[in-house]
């Protein structure tokens, strides 16, 4: 038999007190039947004493029977209204059970089933707040895929390298809470480390910041060649947590080598000043991809600087590049000079050509080059080299060549400019250039001081109203 059944039909089973009040209560109205019959019914018989004595007994019990009722409708009301306040959202409110009836089983099943409730909206709360430390990990990881996914897209793009480097320490801010991230480098051939960029709080303060070799930051990174930590579980010496608290004003703080070549290159940093931050592999692994992509954007723009110091053409014009310019203007001042011989060199500049590029676009611009390339090159010899020097510069190498012959020829150049531009319509599609000579050994001994010269030259010549050449005797 089941326990239910058992408390349904025991002594202290609600249905029993009913059955006891239902009784006593009973007894009232069979006295009220007994009196009237022995008053109105059967008059001669009187009323004893004794039926008095039993009306008041009767009257007693029938009481009681009433107050057992009360309790167990009130027990019922306060089941009821203890009910009402859970279904209202008061988990935490308990029912008072005073006796193991049906009415105590109710109450007390109402206990288990809210405390079962209790512990299900505690673990609710408990996924809830994990849930959203989940998804506060997720979103980061997001914002930081989508940084290194930009820096990967500067990296294919060929972007400058100072503006990779700049995306990387700010990309890299948004791991472990950092308030500042850093980039300290050193150029090939230096031992100090400088710093090159900062982001964050009083970044400004960051970056006179140096650090040779000798200090014990590079030492212990550069002997050890691991990730640098300073945070609440990893304690360093003194000397080096007083450079970290001075200098780089920071209680904490992760700094990871790069090394290229086998040679270490920069330090990336991240820190803050929070109290209770440790710093997990998570953390370093993370730094450690946009430290990877920092050592690829150094080797690329190495690589580029590596291959344009080969090239020797302009990709635009065809013509000579800067570098092959000076390097073969330097040959010939040595070979004029072996042979007691004149070089000439001539620089022209487009005038405005700033104004000119922002008014009608590159595409414009790039054909106005590439035209002007053609007369420059036509207007030349064999034995004589043009080049573009800048992206409005052009220059000349005249081997066997003096500046009166060298001034003849750049105002050739200039009068066949203007005068092939002059067909335009529109005033402002007009190209002129002005320009300046020089010549070995009169104007300078080395390649440097004969294009310093002519520049100057050609300066003077923008001043005295553009679309002119201009050599040294003119401003004697």
């Amino acid at each position: 038999m089941k326990k239910s059944d058992k408390s349904a039909i025991s002594p202290k089973g609600l249905k029993y007190k009913l059955k006891i009040s239902f009784a006593l209560m009973s007894i009232l109205p069979l006295l009220v039947c007994v009196y009237l019959v022995s008053h109105y019914m059967f008059p001669r018989v009187g009323l004893r004493v004794d039926i008095i004595v039993f009306i008041v007994i009767s009257i007693f019990i029938a009481l009681i029977g009433f107050f057992v009722v009360k309790e167990v409708f009130d027990r019922i009301v306060s089941i009821t209204n203890g009910a009402k306040l859970i279904a209202s959202g008061d988990y935490y409110h308990n029912l008072e059970v005073l006796q193991g009836d049906e009415v105590g089983d109710l109450g007390d099943a109402f206990n288990k089933l809210t405390q079962r409730i209790r512990n299900n909206m505690d673990e609710l709360k408990n996924y809830s707040e994990k849930t959203a430390e989940i998804n506060l990990g997720i979103q980061k990881r997001i914002i930081v895929l989508s940084g290194l996914l930009q820096i990967s897209s500067l990296i294919s793009q060929s972007a400058k390298l100072e503006e990779i480097l700049k995306a990387i320490v700010e990309k890299s801010r948004l791991l472990a809470s950092s308030d500042t991230s850093f980039l300290l480098y050193r150029e090939e051939g230096q031992e100090t480390f400088y710093m090159r960029w900062a982001e964050g709080l009083g970044f400004q303060q960051l970056l006179d910041i140096r650090i040779d070799p000798t200090d014990d930051v590079f030492y212990r990174i550069n002997n050890s060649n691991k990730p640098f930590i300073l945070d609440k579980k990893n304690l360093l010496p003194a000397a080096v947590t007083s450079f970290v608290h001075d200098k780089l004003r920071l209680r904490n703080t992760l700094i990871l080598p790069i090394s290229l070549r086998g040679r270490i290159i920069a330090l990336l940093g991240i820190g803050n000043n929070i109290d209770y931050v440790t710093y997990v592999q998570e953390d370093i692994e993370l730094l450690d991809v946009f430290a990877k992509q920092l050592a690829i954007a150094v080797e690329n723009d190495i690589l580029n600087h590596s291959i344009r110091k080969l090239e020797i053409k302009d990709n635009l014009t065809g013509l000579y590049n800067e570098v092959f310019m000076r390097s073969r203007l330097q040959e010939e001042i040595k070979r004029a000079i072996m042979y007691q011989r004149p070089c000439a060199f001539i620089l022209l500049d487009i005038d405005n050509f700033k104004p000119y590029t922002q008014k009608f676009g590159s595409i414009q611009t790039e054909s106005a080059l590439k035209k002007i390339a053609v007369l420059i090159r036509g207007s030349v010899s064999e034995i004589d080299r043009v080049g573009r020097m800048s992206d409005d510069e052009f220059a000349v190498i005249l081997p066997e060549k003096n500046k009166r012959q060298a001034q003849e020829m750049a105002e050739g150049i200039r009068k066949k400019i203007e005068f092939s531009f002059s067909e335009e319509e529109d005033t402002a599609k007009r190209v002129t250039v002005s320009g300046g000579v020089s010549e070995n050994p009169l104007d300078g001994i080395n390649a440097e001081e004969l294009i310093a010269k002519a520049k100057e030259m050609m300066d003077l010549a923008k001043k005295a109203g553009r679309n002119r050449i201009a050599i040294v005797k003119e401003t004697q």
